[in-house]
């Protein structure tokens, strides 16, 4: 099983138009739905509020088949965020936080650490943000068992992030367990603003992950390895939104290294990580095309490959 912890919470994506939709989201969030609808076993480590939009998120994680048994009710309410879209489809965050579910994940919510059937395991975004949810996750991090692959994308939000020293020194701590990070051009540009993409990645290596897929949104995804970087093209397509790609990216990439049946020591394999990232690309650029942070199904994807 996958697990897959942090965040839950409702956009309210604003329009070039100034129409406001509510959408269920957040980094996580998207990525066990996704993996769900991609036919993963997943699991979504989170609380989730009983309120009417904390509903809809456990509605939205079940219908997917994501096993909830990770994720406690609180009656606290919900996350919320506010997404602006610009004509682009680009989108830029404001948080209301205080009092709410999602960052009061605390050790007493997962005494028992992650289940033991995990083999991989997904952190990021927010959840490595608010608090005791990014202590909480921090380690659990820690403690993964060795077999357990663990992945992070930061998906940094700065406007979330009210100690930009104390979040840099959270993520150099995790480096260290982490095998897999997947991370953004515009990412790399906030955590190290005095180097390059490709020397940003390839510091983050030195850290102790494996690989990083370094995102460009419509240009190549670069592979980096301590061997090189490898350049895998984007499909061109019709952008409607980019809310949630970056996260069905990251999932695409863990369903189909879980598909392979792949572990941690296949990480020394370069071209066991290709497959799984070119997949990773098709399911991302597939849902730009829509809006709302709605990946591709199963029967869309057929015929593309995986390995």
């Amino acid at each position: 099983m996958i697990v897959v912890a942090g965040e839950s919470l409702i956009d309210l994506i604003v329009g070039p138009d100034g129409r406001v939709e509510a959408i269920p989201g957040g980094g996580p969030y998207n990525v066990a739905r996704t993996l769900g609808r991609l036919g993963r076993s997943v699991a979504f480590l989170g609380r989730l509020s009983s309120d009417r939009f904390g509903s809809i998120l456990r509605a939205g994680l079940a219908v997917e088949g994501v096993d909830l048994a990770l994720a406690p009710a609180t009656d606290a309410p919900t996350l919320l965020a506010v997404a602006e879209l610009d004509a682009a489809g680009g989108a830029t965050y404001r948080f209301y936080v205080e009092g709410t579910a999602a960052p009061g994940l605390a050790p007493t919510d997962v005494p028992g650490g992650l289940p033991p059937t995990t083999t991989a395991f997904h952190v990021g975004t927010l959840g490595l943000v608010f608090e005791p949810m990014a202590s909480t996750i921090e380690a659990l991090v820690a403690a993964a068992p060795a077999d357990v692959l663990v992945m992070a994308d930061p998906n940094c939000r700065p406007t979330a992030i009210r100690d930009p020293a104390a979040y840099r020194a959270r993520l150099d701590r995790i480096l260290g367990r982490v095998d897999v990070v997947k991370v953004s051009v515009d990412d790399l540009a906030w955590l190290d603003p005095d180097a390059g993409p490709i020397d940003a990645a390839r510091l983050i290596l030195e850290e102790g992950p494996a690989a990083v897929l370094l995102t460009n949104g419509p240009q190549p995804v670069r592979l980096v390895t301590s061997r090189g970087v490898t350049e895998l093209a984007v499909p061109a397509v019709r952008v409607v939104d980019t809310v949630g790609a970056g996260d069905a990216f990251s999932a695409g990439f863990l369903a189909a290294w879980a598909e392979a049946g792949r572990g941690r020591a296949d990480l020394i394999d370069e071209a066991a990580l290709v497959g799984p990232a070119r997949f990773a690309i098709d399911v991302g650029a597939r849902t730009t095309t829509r809006a709302g942070a709605e990946p591709p199904t199963l029967v869309e994807l057929e015929g593309v490959a995986r390995l």
